[in-house]
């Protein structure tokens, strides 16, 4: 038991790794071919690692066994100055490990600089706010945020900005890290052979509110893909317009408070604004990190700068909305959908 505490630091380790699973939020369990070349990269990497310990540790153990000091034993070893045949191997070896890591990294990353466009490609222009994601799509004309579409089985080449300061965009499940600097347009692509909801990270620290910049890939079938990117181009004139008494004042509240840095359906918002929530109720988070339900919603349009401390968001609060008035913008925002409900 008196060693027991030398052991309880690597078992923290390995709780903590444990919950790196959640959500696909974890490089070890790829989901498309980005994510498992990068993958097999680090496997490879590992092994070698492995392979070299094992020869090591493998050799120390025998010298320290086989020329031990023994008792009685007082003679002075043969001095040698050195042997030719073990100095080429033990320089060989690493470069012959050293040749078989290098290829397939260097073949990979020629593979995942390849951002050619063709026609079926979707290219997506990332931006990076502080802190929540932007997302357009020029080929569409359209322009998200937090929640991004994309089609499975489809190359997504993405050209990433930031407006404010660097910014790391991260989706561990399809793709490694790539930069979002201000001024400067990095580049690179995915595939999503699955459909299915990937979390993403902001994984550059860039200020307080860096840990909640989150985002959603939701990865669809081309056809649900198509009808999305249609409702968002086109949206139904009840985004604009709604007919219901209580979604028709939610609507009325919305264009009093929240149009002039929001737009829906491609009306109002500014550039300098807040994400466009033409299809807020199909959203799962609200700000990117919060169960989207009624109350977290109300809580968020009172006082966001309460439920994301330190982040800056930009967004005054609304703590002046009577109850009837909160009541009928909740039931707007939530009838904010393009895709028809399964």
């Amino acid at each position: 038991m008196k060693n027991l505490w030398r052991v309880l630091p690597f078992s923290f380790i390995l709780l903590f790794l444990a919950g790196c699973g959640k959500q696909n939020l974890t490089a070890l369990d790829p989901r498309g071919p980005v994510a498992e070349m990068q993958h097999n990269l680090i496997g490879l990497s590992l092994l070698i690692m492995v392979f070299v310990i094992v020869v090591v540790a493998a050799i120390f153990i025998y010298v320290l066994v086989r020329f031990r000091e023994k008792p009685g034993d007082n003679h002075i070893p043969e001095q040698v100055e050195g042997n030719k045949n073990l100095e080429i191997i033990w320089t060989a070896i690493p470069i012959v490990l050293l040749i078989i890591l290098a290829i397939p990294n260097v073949m990979d990353t020629f593979t995942l600089a390849d951002t050619e466009v063709t026609d079926d490609t979707v290219v997506v222009n990332v931006t990076a706010h502080q802190y929540w994601w932007e997302f357009e799509y020029p080929d569409l004309e359209i322009t998200t945020g937090q929640d991004l579409y994309i089609p499975t089985d489809t190359r997504i080449v993405f050209n990433l900005e930031a407006s404010d300061v660097i910014h790391s965009f991260w989706i561990p499940a399809l793709a490694g890290k790539q930069d979002t600097v201000p001024g400067i347009t990095n580049d690179m692509w995915i595939e999503a052979p699955e459909e299915g909801v990937y979390l993403g990270k902001c994984a550059e620290l860039c200020g307080e509110g860096h840990w909640l910049m989150d985002f959603k890939v939701i990865a669809v079938d081309p056809d649900t893909f198509d009808e999305w990117a249609q409702g968002m181009a086109e949206p139904d004139s009840e985004l604009i317009e709604p007919t219901g008494e209580v979604a028709a004042e939610g609507r009325e509240v919305f264009e009093q408070n929240c149009l002039a840095c929001h737009a829906v359906g491609g009306e109002g918002g500014n550039p300098q604004g807040g994400p466009d929530l033409t299809n807020f109720g199909e959203r799962e988070n609200i700000a990117g990190f919060m169960d989207h339900n009624d109350e977290n919603l109300e809580a968020w349009i009172r006082d966001p700068e309460a439920e994301k401390p330190g982040s800056g968001v930009g967004m005054p609060g609304f703590d002046n909305l009577e109850d009837d008035e909160m009541d009928s913008l909740i039931d707007y925002l939530n009838s904010l959908k393009v895709l028809d409900d399964e």
